[in-house]
């Protein structure tokens, strides 16, 4: 059975919920990656030490931790709507408040706002995903959507130094607020779930709907953890995440450090590592439907794409044999368009075996397990390069955690078959 393009007779408003969902991801990696743009010339300033930057790294992945704990169950309490608007907003306040801080523990203060703001926005938006579109479309929105981390990681070494040679470091943090605020502005005004969505056609709201139906169910969140492709998607997220956030963290310091980049020329090794993983995450989404329009399986096309991308960020082993700056550039562009492919498929495990009821909860348990597993990469991280100041141990690490995480998702869930829930009293037979 093919994929109804984007172009079917059914409508497009679909789509337009995607782009508001690229829209607010881009924001979200905007306002986190500025700490990563000034890493390099902010530990000179205020004077922390690979320690203390390890440190800064993991007060926002705990609070990110803490905050997926919370927010799948407040999203799928009271809906996208007013969860994502909840979300956005403590984020912005808290990408604002970055420009108070002065010191270590100000900025530790600051990243752990931010993180507990920003844990809203994956669950969010794949619930919405899992709304608004039927399966066979859904990798590609996630891979849509999920492109927005790389714009946003790309729009960041584009604006943070002009920002900051122009008006100070500080003045960089209140501009991204800005940009979540007037996001929030738009979702509360435009936004409705699809059904109380007055601009969506009975025809597209049937092409949104046409999956087999789905029983209502209410499952108490510990139930999730009964089932193993909840843990399948747990343990993709725990070994894989902490590879993205190495990047997103690092990426600067290493370059800084292992090619003497000033300020000024560190942008465009970091605009052009963010492209490729642009083209990543779309081509990762496209590749498991292309697989399906091939007549493979769900779980054969998922699983094939996955290995590709797995594949492709094995290379990364070796950067730190290159002398070359580019080269360097090509390699750890391949990982990282190959972790978004690896991502826009996996984002889409939770909605492939569970209800949609159930969706942002268990995105939320997973990106838990993301983000403790990338606060021991931080620790790891910065202990190791201050004690050895060689990144050879940590790209090792990176490059083998996707085949690892492919071998125990497959083990966990060899069919990605729903996982299966009592049905209510008064559901019938």
């Amino acid at each position: 059975m093919s994929a109804v393009p984007a172009t079917a007779p059914a409508g497009r408003y679909r789509w337009r919920v995607c782009a508001l969902l690229l829209a607010a991801t881009t924001i979200n990696y905007v306002d986190r990656q500025v700490l990563g743009v000034l890493a390099p010339f902010l530990q000179d300033e205020i004077g922390w030490t690979e320690i203390d930057y390890g440190y800064i790294v993991m007060a926002f992945q705990a609070a990110y931790a803490i905050g997926l704990l919370c927010a799948g169950a407040v999203i799928d309490r009271f809906g996208t709507r007013i969860g994502y608007a909840l979300a956005i907003s403590i984020w912005s306040l808290a990408a604002m408040g970055h420009a108070l801080a002065a010191s270590v523990i100000g900025f530790i203060v600051a990243r752990f706002a931010l993180g507990l703001g920003e844990a809203g926005n994956f669950p969010a938006a794949i619930k919405t995903v899992a709304e608004w579109f039927p399966r066979r479309e859904r990798a590609l929105a996630v891979g849509i959507f999920n492109a927005g981390s790389n714009i946003g990681a790309i729009l960041a070494p584009l604006m943070v130094p002009i920002v900051a040679a122009a008006w100070g470091w500080q003045a960089a943090f209140l501009c991204t607020g800005v940009l979540s605020a007037a996001w929030l502005v738009v979702w509360l005004a435009r936004y409705r779930p699809p059904e109380q969505q007055p601009a969506l056609s009975p025809a597209e709201l049937a092409h949104i709907r046409s999956d087999p139906p789905e029983p209502a169910v209410k499952v108490p969140w510990l139930q999730l953890l009964r089932h193993r492709q909840a843990w399948s998607f747990v343990a993709a997220k725990f070994i894989t995440d902490p590879v993205w956030w190495l990047f997103l963290f690092w990426l600067g310091k290493f370059l800084a450090s292992e090619y003497d980049l000033s300020l000024a020329r560190i942008g465009l090794p970091m605009i052009v590592v963010y492209l490729m993983a642009d083209v990543g995450s779309i081509a990762g989404g496209w590749l498991a439907g292309r697989f399906v329009r091939m007549g493979w399986s769900m779980n054969r096309a998922r699983k094939g794409a996955m290995l590709v991308c797995a594949l492709c960020v094995a290379p990364v082993v070796l950067v730190t044999q290159v002398d070359n700056l580019w080269l360097a550039v090509g390699l750890i562009g391949l990982a990282m368009a190959g972790h978004q492919g690896w991502s826009a498929n996996v984002l889409t495990l939770p909605s492939d075996m569970f209800p949609r009821q159930t969706v942002a909860s268990v995105v939320g348990i997973g990106g838990f397990a993301g983000a403790v597993g990338g606060m021991a990469m931080s620790y790891f991280t910065g202990s190791q390069l201050q004690s050895t100041g060689s990144y050879s141990t940590i790209f090792l690490i990176a490059g083998t955690a996707y085949v690892v995480a492919l071998v125990v998702v497959h083990l966990l869930a060899p069919r990605l078959e729903p996982a299966r829930f009592p049905l209510p009293p008064d559901a019938g037979v």
